[in-house]
């Protein structure tokens, strides 16, 4: 697609314990959240087409924090601390949730918000809290059903008609779709969202204005 070369540019830039050490709060920031095992780093590497941009180990490391990668001067995409899977002590759980919480209520420049759910394994508690959030606070969401892979079409069908129908009461602003890094499945469709939610202009449309 023509805004491959766009999400290609992704730089990581820092890692914060907190909104204190993020970037100034100006500009688009789009925000990838899930569990700590929904595949958050293999989505935002197969998004980004750079296998190591994001860590995709199974054992907590910087996504104990808030990462930061920037696509331009005005925008950027943030890794959120993943939730409920990972096995650390309680005091450090505690320590990166408040973290997350401090980001999604108090950034102003989030724009919308990725949530990635296994889609073997969807809408757990917290995953229906995030979305309940995200909706009384007028944020749209893009589900991403990941690891489609894993599942026949027709369970993967049903999977995702299921989904859709309990969350239709907040179709609009939530919607939902199957995702695979592995296998190239929604990443169209997720690239799509987020040039709408960064306002990016198609490259032919600036072309033809310059």
């Amino acid at each position: 697609m023509s805004h491959d070369i766009f999400f290609k540019k992704a730089k990581f830039l820092l890692s914060a314990p907190d909104i204190r050490h993020l970037p100034e709060d100006k500009g688009i920031e789009v925000a990838f959240v899930g569990r700590s095992n929904a595949g958050k780093s293999s989505a935002l590497n197969a998004l980004t087409q750079q296998r190591s941009l994001a860590r995709t180990s199974k054992t907590p490391g910087r996504t104990q924090l808030i990462n930061v990668f920037t696509l331009d001067e005005q925008r950027r995409l943030i890794d959120l601390p993943g939730y409920g899977f990972a096995q650390v002590p309680l005091e450090v759980k505690e320590k990166w949730q408040a973290a997350l919480s401090e980001y999604l209520q108090e950034r102003d420049s989030l724009s919308g918000l990725v949530l990635l759910m296994d889609i073997r394994h969807p809408l757990k508690d917290l995953d229906r809290q995030m979305i309940e959030w995200s909706v009384y606070n007028n944020l749209p969401v893009l589900v991403l059903l990941t690891k489609a892979d894993k599942l026949k079409r027709g369970p993967m069908n049903n999977t995702l008609f299921a989904v859709r129908k309990e969350l239709k009461a907040y179709e609009d602003l939530v919607e939902v779709h199957a995702y695979s890094s592995t296998k190239d499945i929604g990443r169209d469709t997720l690239m799509e969202k987020l040039i709408q939610w960064y306002q990016v202009e198609d490259p032919q449309e600036q072309n033809e204005k310059s």
